[in-house]
């Protein structure tokens, strides 16, 4: 706590000095487009032959952000924005470079036609909206060049959740020397609050053929430019058009047959429906609902290697959960959540779901969330309630500070009254906390302190969890600190929290140098380390990390590093997780590794990735770990990746030696923009597992899908059957 009371002052002083916003200056004027009985609407076509584009504002001469912040940008972007009373309209022009003979380089470099395409490996034109221009919270939309949607949340001053998904529309047409993206975006689709007449915008383009990323208002290279702490301001000529009724039904219907091999059980069919509902209680509130509702569709979790002693994290995809959800699932930090959806629904039936979410005014945010779940016969599981209430306020120019209360509550369920042979579940769980964002308005100080403190029946001691973390980011320095402690007894039922007990220490610090010519772009040292020690002070754990980072022209990539590792193990340990013999309780184990990174650059079709460690490991052991990743693309039809995982582990003091593969080919085809199939194979010889999933998508309307999802399970080797299951499943976005 004393290090937290010294920080805080440090951060109000930061954020007080740094209040105003950086590119005010940069101003967009749209006008309203007057619709005539011919045209209604701007016709979205990638041609900009209407009268209304003519007569917009020119948002012109970019700023590049890569490979250098420091000049205007090579490659040309023009940019027009207007409305009417229906949608939001907007037209990039991108036009391409030229060759040594003058002739146009207009290959465009995608991965596919798949919509939320990976940002660095596509030709790309997208722009980000801020409506309540509080540099905190707002949308990105856009495509790549051959049209591929993107679309998206921003949260925390700029990062993008892309699991989000909504009704637009858009095309991308090609030219021999430039390609147009053109769009309209509805008000419905959107929340703002009415009478606001200045939001924030930028708008980014990124060419992989010359390796520029650039900016419409400028943006220092270390941050991405989807950070809303450099948007410039769309001013209105009036207020933008209330959506009006807005509400929007989604049902679903699905059938389905799943079979147990392993347990010799018969096909069981199954068929259902269910409704979610999107009620816009004001332009800037949003309630959903959900009855009886169904993720099957969700793409698998990629696997992955566990050597770990706790719990690993997967992230939320189920759409219900993601709009604003930042303000209830990223409170608090990366293994400190007090909330984690993923704990409500997973193998588990949902009854019916109730969210409130969105801005009350500028400075306000409110999250409501209430969650009904059925009882499971099988495990005694009763039927449980989860509820949640998140409250943020706005400070300073882009700073916050939050209230968060979470009750998990057992129905008509008394943990004395289990029958014999099934679990005990709790009676009750409940969780509250604060905390403290810091956001600079150039974004160069962050962090974040929290608070929280768990009850149950038990009204346990050593309840609380206090946390907190500040970063300075330069183009050439970035330095930051942050500390922890969870209480041995702290409890979050409905989070993520995989360690309890424990005092950590994390300071880190990395330097870049840029040279002024060569294929070199940056190259520089950086520390990473982490102290963790018991609630007595004892030390449990030290990794401590150096490397040296090496970008390219090419935006290629290269890194070496060395590392000590030191761990006092708190319970009985298999390091190698695949059941083998345990090391003691208490027993102390220090290694030195090595290891060395490669990334290559993202313009070819064959793109390749190698990560590399070798050293010593637990009991005297040692580990060798080879990690690839292949992909080819048929640009932009076909996209085929393989990824590898090879593991050598050698433990004298148990007699073990393991070695295990995970491996994951992958297959996207994407037939146009609205017909995709993904074939996704993981074997993964640690769970002895093959994983055989399909799916086909086809959006024969706007956020609306037919998929059909086949999923396998077999043992390794003799490839027997392990349970198999195949759904259909049909959804209707209807506004009403």
């Amino acid at each position: 706590m004393k290090i937290l009371r010294l920080l805080l002052p440090c951060i109000l002083v930061c954020t007080t000095l740094l209040a105003q916003k950086k590119n005010e200056s940069y101003q967009y004027h749209i006008r309203q487009t007057v619709p005539t009985d011919r045209a209604p609407h701007l016709k979205i076509d990638g041609v900009m032959d209407e009268q209304a584009w003519l007569e917009a504002e020119t948002a012109s001469n970019f700023y590049m952000v890569l490979p250098m912040d420091t000049s205007y940008a090579k490659l040309r972007t023009d940019v027009k924005m207007t409305y009417d009373q229906q949608n939001l309209y907007i037209i990039a022009v991108c036009y391409y470079g030229r060759n040594p003979d003058s002739s146009f380089i207009n290959r465009p470099f995608v991965q596919s036609l798949r919509r939320d395409w990976e940002f660095g490996k596509n030709d790309n034109f997208i722009f980000f909206m801020d409506p309540f221009d509080d540099q905190t919270n707002g949308f990105t939309f856009g495509a790549n060049a051959v049209g591929a949607q993107w679309d998206g949340l921003l949260y925390e001053g700029g990062k993008a959740n892309l699991s989000w998904d909504n009704k637009w529309y858009s095309v991308v047409k090609n030219y021999e020397d430039r390609y147009v993206f053109e769009a309209a975006i509805p008000f419905k689709t959107i929340r703002y609050k009415k009478g606001i007449t200045r939001w924030g915008i930028n708008f980014s383009r990124q060419d992989l053929k010359t390796t520029e990323k650039s900016s419409w208002a400028p943006v220092p290279r270390q941050f991405p430019t989807a950070s809303l702490a450099y948007t410039g301001t769309i001013v209105w000529d009036q207020p933008p058009p209330q959506a009006g009724s807005n509400i929007s039904l989604i049902p679903y219907a699905l059938g389905g047959l799943t079979r147990d091999y392993a347990n010799d059980k018969p096909t069981a069919y199954r068929g259902d429906v269910g409704l979610d509902a999107k009620v816009a209680v004001t332009s800037s509130l949003n309630l959903d609902l959900t009855v009886n509702p169904d993720f099957s569709q969700v793409d698998v979790d990629q696997q992955v290697t566990n050597l770990d002693r706790f719990e690993l994290f997967f992230p939320e995809r189920r759409q219900f959960f993601l709009e604003n959800g930042d303000q209830i699932s990223n409170f608090g930090y990366a293994n400190i959540r007090p909330f984690f959806s993923r704990r409500i629904g997973l193998g588990v039936p949902i009854r019916f779901g109730a969210r409130l979410s969105g801005k009350l005014n500028k400075d306000w945010r409110i999250g409501v969330m209430d969650m009904q779940t059925g009882k499971v016969d099988a495990t005694g599981l009763p039927a449980q309630n989860f509820a949640v209430v998140a409250l943020q306020r706005r400070i300073f120019s882009r700073s916050n500070i939050g209230a968060i209360f979470i009750n998990k509550e057992s129905l008509n369920y008394e943990p004395g009254a289990v029958e014999a042979g099934k679990p005990t579940y709790s009676k009750f769980n409940r969780n509250f906390g604060f905390e403290y964002n810091l956001a600079s308005s150039n974004n160069v100080w962050t962090g974040k302190a929290i608070v929280l403190k768990s009850f149950d029946p038990q009204n346990s001691s050593r309840s609380m969890v206090h946390a907190a973390n500040l970063l300075y980011s330069t183009r050439k320095w970035i330095v930051g600190w942050q500390h922890e402690y969870v209480g041995s007894n702290y409890s979050a039922e409905v989070g993520y929290v995989p360690r309890r007990g424990y005092i950590k220490a994390n300071p880190t610090a990395s330097y870049l140098m840029f040279p002024k010519g060569g294929s070199v772009l940056s190259h520089g040292p950086q520390i990473t380390s982490y102290f963790i020690y018991d609630e007595a002070f004892r030390k449990t754990d030290n990794e401590t990390v150096a490397m040296y980072l090496t970008t390219f022209r090419t935006k290629s990539v290269f890194a070496v590093w060395v590392g000590h590792d030191y761990i006092r193990l708190l319970q009985p340990f298999d390091p190698t997780n695949s059941g083998r013999d345990t090391l003691a309780r208490g027993s102390e184990h220090r290694w030195n590794a090595v290891g060395v990174d490669y990334i290559s650059k993202p313009q070819s079709v064959f793109t390749y990735s190698f990560s590399g460690r070798y050293g010593g490991y637990y009991a005297n052991g040692t580990r060798l770990n080879l990690v690839t990743a292949l992909g080819y693309r048929f640009q932009p039809f076909v996209s085929l990746a393989v990824s590898a995982n090879y593991n050598d582990i050698r433990v004298p003091e148990t007699n073990s030696n393991v070695k295990f593969w995970l491996v994951g080919p992958r297959i996207d085809l994407t037939m146009t923009n609205k017909l995709f199939f993904t074939t996704f194979v993981q074997y993964n010889e640690q769970a002895k597992n093959v994983n055989l999933n399909t799916r086909f998508q086809w959006r024969y309307a706007p956020a609306s899908d037919l998929f059909i999802v086949y999923t396998d399970n077999y043992l390794p080797g003799s490839l027997t059957v392990k349970n198999r299951a195949l759904v259909l499943k049909l959804t209707y976005w209807w506004n009403v």
